[in-house]
Formats: C-alpha cells, structure tokens, sequence
C-alpha cells in the first residue's frame, strides 16, 4: 500500500536575526491545501527555517511519502548531507569542543521526520516560486504581528518547545 503523497513549502523570517520572528508552511495534498505561521517575540531565522519543516510534519495525522521544499541551506544540508544524525550519536555536539545549534529543535525534528519518509528539496528563495513565496509572506506577516510567543528554546536553551497538536489530512 502506498503512502500518500504531500508536498510541503516551508520559510522563516527573522528580522533582525537574532530577533522577532516567524515562521510559514503550505501543505499541499492532492485538492487540499493548508497554510500554518506563526510568530515569536525573539529567534533566530534558522531556527525559524527548522521550526517550519517541523509544524509541517507534524501536522500530517499518518504516514506520509513527503517532498518538503525549503530555501534553508541549514536545514536541506544538516539532513541530506547527514550532520543531524551524526549530532545526534555524538550527543548533539559538533566536534568535541563545539555544541550543535538548536539541539532542541532537531531532537523534535528526528522524532516526527521518522515518522514518515521524507526528502528534502532546496529552492533558491525570493525567485518568484509561488508556494515558497507564500510561505515568505506568512513568515514575515507572523514576526510582525501583535500575536507573538516566546521561543523557550532560543530564550532558555534547556527548554523544550510545546508541541501544538496540529493535524492535516484525513
């Protein structure tokens, strides 16, 4: 039985960087579409970038085959490159001396990216790819918003993020 095909735009903003925030997703599954953002008071735009592939994983309810299409060389480059599994073995450290960034974030990350078989595909930003400019759009209309939480992640490094229950498709 196959697995249902979702593809999935993801972008973050952060303005300054480090500064207020935000992030923007598109699902998109066959007719079904579903925008997700939101905005933090104080983060960082890679962190931003991570957090968007994670809202739109999570959001799938079951198995999923996902393309997820981001113009974060961080994020495309640490998973298909593998430097996010070596972290993890090395106890979310770089090199000896030197901490993996977002430890928080990547651990969530794992979790839901097992969860389905996902690839990962690098789009060049602000190119006129119109769900990757969507995806802009929501990104820097939520870090400019009233309505902003605080990245406990970024604030306090030793938090976890809370794990909304979001959920997209049947």
């Amino acid at each position: 039985m196959s697995l249902p095909e979702v593809q999935i735009y993801t972008d973050g903003a952060a303005e300054p960087n480090p500064g207020k925030g935000g992030y923007g997703v598109v699902l998109l599954f066959g007719k079904h579409r579903k925008e997700l953002s939101e905005g933090f008071e104080l983060t960082t735009n890679n962190r931003m970038e991570l957090l968007a592939v994670i809202i739109g994983l999570e959001a799938l309810k079951k198995p999923c085959e996902v393309t997820v299409f981001s113009d974060s060389r961080y994020v495309v480059d640490a998973v298909e490159k593998g430097s996010v599994f070596r972290w993890e073995k090395k106890n979310w450290m770089r090199t000896r001396t030197e901490k993996a960034k977002n430890p928080d974030l990547w651990k969530r990350f794992l979790t839901v990216y097992e969860k389905h078989t996902v690839s990962l595909e690098w789009v060049p930003g602000h190119m006129g790819i119109m769900e990757n400019e969507r995806c802009d759009q929501l990104a820097v209309q939520a870090a400019k918003s009233d309505k902003k939480v605080v990245d406990e992640g970024y604030v306090n490094p030793e938090a976890v993020m809370p794990n909304p229950q979001l959920d997209f498709f049947g």
